[in-house]
């Protein structure tokens, strides 16, 4: 259900706490916003000098104002804050807006404030939004708590940058977007981001969450929460490029990066992950839009040929199929246009717009109408005889009007058969596309961003219902993280392992033979990276071949221990890798791909928050970049994926079972035709 913040966002009373006539104060910008609406609510401005702020009497306390106050902005020196805080409670707060600076983001001794603040805070029952925040304004009750002034409209943005919120107000407004919230994160002391998105998610207001965080607090409880909201979520973040600062002991500490971490948790929570300020713009105003695609085979529609080879460059970019028409749909758009326009995608005019505008809406039409297309992408001149009053080809007014008569035509088209449609246009601003974008139809000016609102649209998520699977219950503490124990622990949760033997002599070594037939694995045990160490000897024929190689490796490495193992039938093998790494922000998070010795080489892997289910699983691994190799290529047969996906959800689950340990691996694990053995595999304590 989540924290009720009704006292927050539509309080039955305001008090700006710090309220200034001087404008170089921020208590004097929110004081000013404050007073936008004052017939919505009482609002009450606490100067401790008195007197006037803003021409209104100011109280020189909370105590002073005579009657309860609902919420509290607080815009005072650190030195003060406190005390504020302990006003506003006895004052009847439930909720304070906490704009004073100078907490957790000082260092240690700050951090201690805050934390003791907060606890105030919900010992009395109130909230907190902040330290170090901005404010907060919501249009749908006329709460105005922020320094600007916000566009209404159906996004709620939650940020920890306020200039990024300006420069999204600019962005969006051509877009016809607006706000419906505005909160500026700040420390979150106490009213997390997760707390917000789940608040958002039941805001009749609000149509889409976007997000800018540079701190998620609980990243999985964040995921969960946006699964979970039933409406869009757009989340840009900072920092996703950066590697994990520790000093990564496996295969899979190597690789992992918080960017793969954080594009894994929003792809299994179906978050629309963006990259900047521009792309967000862009995929709100597609999420803004009222079609949507289950597929993403696009046909692109251009009225010149350079236009339509780089939105066909562009849709493929972003993920999106521009596959050839087929006869029938070929047919019938040949039926619509010139003998010189191209009908096998792109989608070519080729001249005939400037003769007669119109064939723009019954191209359209005619794509709307062919069954093997999901998606249209429209690029190039359209919009420019209304802008410059005939177009290239002259014909003034004639063009101009025409091609307005085609913009209605394309929403008449459209509206008949919603399919996502989205176009680029030299003269965005024209009347034409502003008909387009009146209707709901977005259209931009670069192709690029017309194709990744395209993709936005399109069904490009996993199959399967959003979401992050919960973690399990805490298992026993892992007390053996020796090779022999990390087996034994995994096999007791179903991963199967060879027949293995843990020995420190030649007389163990010998015992060990007699249980089972070779060829034989000998492995030295001290080692994390045997391989690399030439601790791992592989198709021992006999128990002589075995004796020899334990001779020979034993005087060159002198392990304390080594592994005695059958060796596996590598015949139309593939090796994978699973590991699972401790994220400090998103917790454990797995990690499937190509296996082996040329992991790191390759580089062919994929994320998912663990455990993963066996459904995800294989999906992972068959997106891979070498899927064709377990589907069989030249010859050898299909590897057993199912197999192997169920085996991954049992590795995952133990992994995520036990935070104690900081990476569990297994490598390779090999997928035959005929089931899973996991050959090797390593745990890594916190």
């Amino acid at each position: 259900m989540g924290r009720d913040l009704t006292a927050l966002f539509d309080p039955k009373s305001v008090a700006v706490v710090g309220a200034s006539d001087d404008p170089a104060k921020y208590g004097h910008a929110v004081a000013s916003q404050a007073l936008r609406a004052p017939g919505r609510r009482p609002v009450h401005l606490v100067n401790r000098r008195g007197g006037t702020v803003l021409g209104r009497p100011a109280a020189t306390s909370l105590a002073e104002i005579g009657e309860p106050v609902e919420l509290v902005v607080i815009s005072v020196p650190g030195t003060g804050f406190e005390a504020a805080v302990d006003d506003a409670l006895s004052c009847g707060a439930r909720a304070i807006v906490a704009i004073t600076a100078g907490f957790a983001e000082t260092g240690t001794a700050g951090l201690a404030r805050q934390r003791a603040v907060a606890a105030r805070v919900r010992e009395a029952g109130a909230v907190l939004v902040g330290p170090n925040c901005l404010g907060i304004a919501d249009n749908t009750t006329e709460l105005y708590l922020a320094s600007d002034t916000f566009a209404p409209g159906g996004v709620a943005l939650l940020s920890q940058s306020g200039n990024l919120a300006l420069e999204l107000q600019l962005r969006m407004d051509p877009h016809g977007l607006g706000f419906s919230r505005f909160v500026s994160l700040g420390n979150q002391a106490d009213v997390t981001l997760v707390d917000l998105v789940q608040d958002c998610a039941r805001h009749e207001g609000t149509s889409a969450i976007a997000v800018y965080a540079e701190d998620f607090g609980d990243g999985r409880a964040f995921a969960r929460a946006a699964a979970e909201a039933g409406k869009p979520v757009v989340l840009l973040t900072a920092g996703r490029g950066t590697a994990s600062a520790r000093s990564a002991q496996s295969h899979t500490g190597a690789l992992t990066t918080s960017c793969d971490v954080v594009a894994a948790a929003c792809r299994d929570a179906g978050v629309e992950l963006v990259a900047s300020p521009r792309e967000m713009t862009v995929v709100l105003t597609a999420l803004n839009a009222r079609s949507r695609a289950a597929g993403r085979r696009t046909a692109v529609f251009t009225d010149g040929g350079g236009h339509g080879v780089i939105a066909a460059d562009a849709a493929e970019a972003a993920g999106l199929d521009v596959p050839e028409l087929g006869s029938e749909a070929q047919e019938g758009l040949r039926a619509l246009l010139w003998e010189q326009s191209a009908v096998g995608n792109p989608v070519d005019l080729a001249g005939m717009g400037e003769q007669d505008p119109r064939s723009y809406a019954t191209t359209v039409g005619g794509l709307l109408a062919a069954d093997e297309v999901d998606a249209i992408l429209m690029t190039g001149y359209f919009g420019g005889y209304a802008a410059s009053g005939g177009g290239l080809g002259g014909g003034g007014a004639t063009l101009a009007e025409g091609e307005q008569q085609a913009a209605r035509d394309i929403v008449t088209h459209w509206q008949a058969t919603p399919k996502p449609l989205v176009v680029q246009s030299m003269y965005p601003q024209s009347p034409s596309c502003r008909t387009l974008v009146g209707a709901g139809i977005p259209v931009f000016s670069a192709t690029e961003d017309a194709a990744r609102a395209l993709a936005a649209m399109t069904g490009m998520r996993p199959a399967g219902p959003p979401g992050v699977a919960a973690l399990p219950a805490a298992a026993a503490p892992l007390l053996d993280t020796g090779y022999h124990g990390v087996r034994r622990l995994l096999g007791a949760a179903g991963v199967p392992f060879p027949e293995a033997r843990e020995i420190s002599g030649e007389d163990e070594l010998i015992a060990a033979a007699a249980e089972f037939d070779g060829p034989y694995v000998l492995k030295a045990l001290h080692l994390l990276h045997k391989s690399d160490a030439g601790g791992v000897a592989l198709r021992l024929a006999d128990r002589d071949a075995l004796l020899a190689a334990y001779r020979e490796m034993h005087a060159r490495l002198g392990a304390p221990a080594y592994s005695v193992e059958a060796m596996a039938d590598l015949t139309d093998g593939v090796e994978l890798i699973v590991g699972v790494d401790h994220d400090p922000r998103f917790g454990p998070v797995a990690m499937v791909g190509l296996g082996g010795v040329l992991t790191e080489t390759l580089r062919d892997v994929a994320f998912s928050p663990a455990p993963v289910p066996a459904a995800r699983a294989e999906q992972l691994l068959r997106g891979l970049r070498t899927a064709e190799l377990l589907a069989g290529v030249r010859g050898r047969p299909a590897v057993d994926v199912a197999a192997a996906a169920d085996v991954i959800e049992r590795i995952t689950t133990v992994a995520a079972a036990h935070p104690e340990i900081a990476e569990l691996e297994v490598n390779p694990l090999l997928v035959r035709p005929d089931g899973v053995l996991a050959l090797d595999s390593r745990a890594v304590l916190a």
